[in-house]
């Protein structure tokens, strides 16, 4: 078996004036080799996107996995197509979080990762077009939400004492300055990767996030089977769910067990601030 599996998906766009251009992705998968054998992960957001795509990812290492979501239908549809379990969780009722991680920890048997990739963004136009409801809606959901859960949870770990992986879906917006609530959220996702790796790494919590550029998803408005063109990335196309699971497997991996208190940003360098840029 090769150790690669590779394939390419192309596109093309027509803009007014420009001849067509076809822009091609080429994404390279490691072939499964049970990297997450035994690992009992829970996905937050996992019924669609880019968390069907990291639960898919690693089922097919081996991992047991519970997807997490609002929508029921949509949980049991995408859990009974890659193999794992579902629960419903709504990250807006953190009163209901120590319940869910009790249930989820008896279905899997223990669980020992939590993937917090659940959240929102609004998409205001600009910075007067912020509701005090959409303002609420969006920090609620991706930055209350998730820490009360992640709360909850290593509260399991640490009372059973388990070696364990925490690993947040922030964004490249959370690296750059913001006038929405979305930047605001995942910035502070960031904070708390860091803040909660150093507080928890010597008890084996190992937390880090993952922040792609734009990705093809619901949220996003971009689809994977429809034109990959987009300008504001440095590639000048989305990203794939599927690239991008790549290397959350990774981080929860034992592979690499020396890194904590990361935000590794999937962009091609997008957000690096140059003067000849």
């Amino acid at each position: 078996m090769s150790l690669f599996q590779y394939f390419k998906r192309s596109a093309r766009y027509i803009l007014r004036g420009i001849p067509t251009k076809y822009i091609s992705a080429e994404i390279v998968y490691l072939t499964p080799n049970e990297r997450l054998k035994d690992k009992k992960i829970i996905v937050t957001g996992g019924g669609r996107g880019l968390g069907a795509a990291m639960s898919a990812k690693f089922v097919s290492e081996g991992a047991i996995v519970l997807i997490a979501g609002r929508d029921t239908n949509i949980l049991q549809k995408t859990a009974n197509s890659i193999g794992c379990m579902y629960l419903p969780l709504d990250l807006k009722e953190p009163s209901s979080f120590n319940r869910f991680i009790d249930e989820a920890d008896e279905m899997l048997g223990g669980a020992d990762c939590l993937v917090n990739n659940a959240g929102i963004s609004l998409h205001e136009p600009s910075f007067f077009e912020v509701t005090e409801n959409s303002f609420d809606l969006q920090v609620d959901t991706n930055f209350k939400g998730t820490y009360f859960l992640t709360q909850s949870f290593i509260k399991k770990v640490l009372t059973n004492r388990r070696k364990s992986n925490v690993l947040f879906i922030s964004s490249e917006t959370g690296s750059t300055a913001d006038n929405r609530p979305y930047g605001y959220t995942k910035a502070a996702i960031n904070s708390m990767t860091q803040g909660l790796a150093k507080l928890f790494i010597k008890d084996g919590i190992r937390i880090n996030a993952l922040a792609p550029g734009v990705t093809a998803s619901d949220m996003t408005g971009f689809d994977t089977k429809g034109n990959l063109y987009y300008s504001g990335n440095e590639i000048e196309r989305i990203y794939m769910p599927e690239e991008v699971a790549e290397i959350a497997c990774f981080l929860i991996s034992e592979a690499s067990g020396c890194i904590s208190g990361q935000i590794l940003l999937c962009n091609n360098g997008n957000t690096i601030n140059t003067r000849w840029k």
